[in-house]
């Protein structure tokens, strides 16, 4: 309502600086050099880290990097913060206007602290649509009114936190991402309070620190737990002596340090990393130390604590933005666990969450829904469902004109029906190349006809330049038809279209483009028998993380679908992933060890290939 009743120019973006990073200054230096595109892609490249280090000119773009790393790159805009001022913006700066066509000021939240004003995140959230949209379709299917904040029965229903506990709430608000899904099967969360605890535990500050590691063997056995002092323990006992929530960085500075609450709230913030003046961040920790020392705790321990509330520079939740995720995060999967087919629908037509589209698709199919291709006939926009039919919109459909998305269901629910090629054509104006799209990935399989021969009508029809459609025509010309020899199709050949134009085959598994049978000696249920042994296995792969080391190495993270559609993870150590790089979407296989921790199986890799894929029967010819 405020931001509604205040004057336009009172309200503007927040803006904000992007730096170099590492890639963006090779590639900037690498411009500037002349050196051709496909030198530079090399150059940033982790697959030929070794190499590029013996050549001269990389070493001459590393010693320019050394320079420019972390250096502003240019102005950008604020993720969601807006500012609201008592006199125009225009008093106090000038205005951008970026082609969305919001005002947007050109500094970013630290001038924005200095000069006294405050800064409103409006940040927008996928899982709230996911959930309103459900709730919706759910009525409309199945018409079947559901109360969604009722969450006090969602907290204690079994059969949820029984989901919760086994780690698989794929489409579900913030408990859906591999990290979390492993944190939640580790700690066998099974209740609202525990999630609670890991929504914050999970980020990056904990995590980085080593103490998500601690939380856990902590909650595990509790009556083990030595605290650091008598204050950590009086302040700290919910979370078993570890800094969890925001708050407990307040609680740790004033109770234990003696800080006041003024000097404890900057430090905590300054720890999110929301704090410019270095000099001023000194002071405040060299008052933490003073202040500590002075209620007559050890060296040690101060340091100690001090490392603890360092961890919190990678953004830790407030106990109140946790408690409010857990709440979203229970209704997400209430209605994937009661309602998957309406609820699977409503991810896909908000832009789906931490995985790639297909992973929703292949989630929506184990509901035992029938997804269909686009049909000019019976698919819409977005993705719709009536009972068990799924029909996935025209959105999704690379290089598929707005306009033409929008006219096919708007002339269809004023028209009727489609009633074959010619039909189509003239009733919706649409062009040789959009038609030739469509009839490409099925989608007026209506006719009876395969696409080839509707291929070779579509081009008979409109040849090869849009012909203007007469809506005033008196008689409705027909055009001649012509016999045609067997024009042959397979499978294989629509499944690379498929992957073309939606970017995934809906009809064809990756398993199946591989050339070989070989789905490796074990899936991903059977990884808690062969713990400790080295194994090969086969998997499809979902996504990767890259993660720095404290020893300035990168390894990364894979999460994989076994051949029954299973989850499994990989861990990827620094001396072999150079060897055995990943290398995009598709079937890898994976020689490594498998291990457990806190009940969670893995495989530390040892080898890892990507296998060879069938061609495509149209590359062939």
């Amino acid at each position: 309502m405020f931001l509604a009743a205040t004057p336009k120019w009172h309200v503007a973006f927040l803006g904000t600086i992007s730096t170099f990073k590492d890639r963006a200054v090779i590639r900037e230096i690498g411009k500037v050099l002349g050196l051709p595109k496909g030198e530079i892609d090399s150059f940033t490249d982790p697959t030929k880290e070794r190499e590029n280090l013996l050549n001269a000119t990389y070493q001459k773009l590393l010693a320019v990097h050394a320079y420019m790393k972390n250096m502003p790159n240019q102005r950008s805009i604020h993720a969601g913060g807006i500012l609201i001022s008592e006199e125009p913006i225009t008093y106090y700066t000038a205005l951008d206007m970026p082609p969305k066509g919001f005002p947007t000021v050109q500094w970013d939240m630290y001038e924005a602290e200095a000069i006294g004003y405050e800064k409103f995140d409006v940040l927008s959230q996928r899982g709230i649509g996911h959930i309103r949209e459900a709730v919706q379709l759910i009525k409309k299917n199945k018409g079947t009114d559901i109360d969604i904040h009722d969450f006090k029965t969602f907290k204690e229903d079994r059969k949820l936190n029984s989901i919760l506990k086994e780690g698989q709430p794929i489409g579900c608000f913030y408990i859906e991402s591999p990290a979390m899904r492993q944190l939640l099967k580790k700690l066998k969360c099974d209740n609202y309070l525990t999630l609670v605890a890991a929504s914050s535990i999970i980020r990056p500050g904990v995590a980085s620190s080593g103490m998500m590691k601690s939380y856990i063997e902590r909650y595990h056995a509790p009556e083990k737990v030595v605290y650091l002092c008598e204050v950590m323990k009086e302040r700290l006992s919910e979370t078993y002596g570890v800094m969890v929530y925001q708050e407990d960085v307040i609680k740790v500075c004033h109770y234990f340090a003696g800080l006041d609450l003024a000097d404890a709230d900057v430090l905590r913030k300054a720890m999110s990393g929301k704090y410019r003046s270095k000099l001023a961040f000194d002071e405040l920790v060299n008052k933490f130390f003073a202040s500590a020392r002075k209620q007559g705790h050890s060296e040690m321990l101060i340091t100690e604590v001090w490392r603890q509330i360092s961890s919190f520079a990678g953004y830790s939740f407030s106990k109140a933005h946790s408690a409010s995720f857990a709440v979203e995060s229970y209704q997400s999967l209430y209605l994937k666990t009661y309602y998957p087919m309406e609820f699977m629908v409503a991810v896909l037509n908000n832009y789906g969450g931490f995985y790639s589209r297909w992973v929703y698709v292949y989630e929506l199919q184990k509901t035992g829904a029938q997804v269909h291709l686009p049909c000019v006939n019976h698919s819409d926009e977005v993705v719709n469902i009536k009972a068990e039919d799924v029909y996935l919109g025209f959105i999704g459909i690379q290089g598929l004109e707005e306009k033409v998305i929008r006219r096919i269901p708007q002339e269809r629910a004023a028209n009727g029906l489609y009633l074959h090629l010619e039909d189509f054509v003239k009733r919706t104006c649409i062009s040789l190349e959009q038609a030739i799209i469509l009839i490409r990935l099925g989608a007026l399989r209506f006719t009876g006809k395969d696409r080839k021969t509707l291929l070779w009508d579509v081009h008979n029809y409109l040849g090869f330049k849009q012909k203007k459609v007469n809506h005033a025509e008196l008689f409705n010309l027909s055009y001649k038809t012509y016999q045609l020899p067997v024009l042959e199709d397979s499978g294989l050949e629509n499944a690379y279209t498929e992957l073309e134009l939606l970017g995934y085959p809906l009809n064809y598994k990756m398993f199946d483009f591989l050339k070989t049978p070989y789905r490796g000696e074990i899936m991903a249920a059977e990884m808690h028998g062969y713990l400790g042994k080295t194994v090969r296995m086969v998997g499809n792969y979902v996504c990767e993380k890259t993660v720095h080391t404290i020893k300035h190495t990168k390894m990364w993270f894979g999460t994989f679908l076994d051949a029954k559609g299973d989850f499994f993870d990989t861990t990827h150590f620094p001396n072999t992933t150079p060897m055995y790089p990943f290398k995009g979407k598709g079937c890898y296989l994976i020689l490594g060890k498998v291990v457990e921790d806190f009940g969670f199986q893995s495989i530390e890799v040892l080898k890892f290939a990507k296998l060879d894929i069938q061609m495509n029967p149209v590359a062939i010819n």
